[in-house]
């Protein structure tokens, strides 16, 4: 083992955007996949369950963590051009997301778009099949690369393989079996823009330039500034972004809640309806609220924010109070998205 690979006693506060406290009791940054096997090799020599941490943006930290912290840095941008129309972009698993998104759209490729200013890496992008605005990374995604802890070998899967759902996939479930070193995104100059989501379509109809046409930079820029209007910057209010999926209901749930609340916020989704969390948090009053330590936040009410010197187990207590609520009134279970990590999260 490169002893120099290996740090003890690592500080995770200022290594997750909620700025919670942890630790981890050993840490390794992660720079090329080949340093991964020896690695694995050594912790599982030590009995040391690991967890892979990318950008930190969408984990709780219920600290300590006692066993290994992989810290994914694994930097690559290569382009396989198919034909005239499409291409397969090939990214680590280090790489900035929001950066990977501006540098695919000022090529022209579209695909991306609807995705812009998502927090994290590409790494953890198919773990949460991350999506915004009517699109899913499943919808651009063509296959990835990862160390299989069970088989013990690096393996390529495909699409297929990968199991997606709504912020769902095979790595979420399985969370100790794979490592993402790699991920490949197929993208096309002729996509067809999804801009009939929600605020997405207001802007688009409002946008002041309808002699010029879209370009996947232009509908970027819209989602960007529809995301910093209503969502706070983590480097100024630490936050994981959203904190609850938006719940699925079928059809028959969907239209008697629409019955009981007339402004209900839904959306058609595979025969049923996909509802918006944030009003029916809203709707229980909780928009706004802040305690000692934690809160939510006053203009999205699915984010919720940690003002200094609390805890993980403070942040989940108020969670589980705002679904408690959110399950009396409307009937309807919101399940947490970010990634519990640590003691209460192993």
């Amino acid at each position: 083992m490169n002893a120099g690979l290996v740090e003890q006693d690592v500080d995770l506060q200022p290594r997750n955007t909620l700025r919670l406290p942890g630790s981890a009791r050993w840490y390794a940054r992660i720079a090329e996949p080949d340093a991964l096997p020896q690695l694995l090799q050594w912790a599982d020599a030590q009995e040391l369950a690991v967890q892979v941490l990318g950008g930190g943006s969408n984990v709780v930290l219920c600290s300590p963590i006692n066993g290994l912290v992989l810290a994914i840095a694994i930097h690559e941008r290569h382009w396989q051009v198919l034909d005239d129309d499409q291409v397969i972009l090939t990214l680590g698993a280090g790489e900035n997301w929001d950066a990977v998104v501006r540098y695919a759209a000022a090529t022209g490729y579209r695909g991306l778009e609807n995705l812009a200013l998502i927090p994290g890496t590409v790494g953890a992008a198919p773990i949460q099949n991350i999506g915004a605005y009517g699109r899913d990374l499943s919808d651009v995604f063509e296959s990835l690369d990862a160390w299989d802890r069970r088989q013990g070998c690096f393996r390529t899967l495909e699409s297929e393989e990968c199991e997606f759902g709504y912020r769902d996939s095979l790595f979420k479930r399985h969370p100790e079996r794979f490592i993402i070193v790699r991920v490949r995104l197929r993208l096309s100059r002729s996509a067809t823009f999804r801009l009939d989501y929600g605020e997405l379509a207001q802007e688009v109809a409002d946008y002041r330039d309808p002699d010029q046409e879209l370009t996947p930079e232009t509908v970027a820029a819209m989602v960007s500034r529809i995301r910093l209007a209503k969502l706070p910057d983590p480097a100024v209010l630490p936050n994981a972004g959203s904190f609850f999926k938006n719940p699925v209901v079928d059809h028959a749930t969907g239209e008697s809640l629409r019955e009981q609340f007339p402004g209900l916020v839904a959306y058609p989704d595979s025969g049923g309806f996909k509802l918006a969390a944030g009003w029916l948090i809203d709707q229980c009053g909780w928009k706004g609220h802040r305690e000692a330590h934690v809160g939510v936040h006053s203009k999205q009410a699915l984010v919720l924010i940690h003002h200094g010197n609390g805890s993980g187990a403070e942040l989940l207590a108020l969670s589980e109070r705002i679904r408690s609520d959110v399950r009396t009134r409307f009937g309807v279970d919101l399940e947490i998205e970010p990634r519990l990590i640590g003691t209460q999260g192993d």
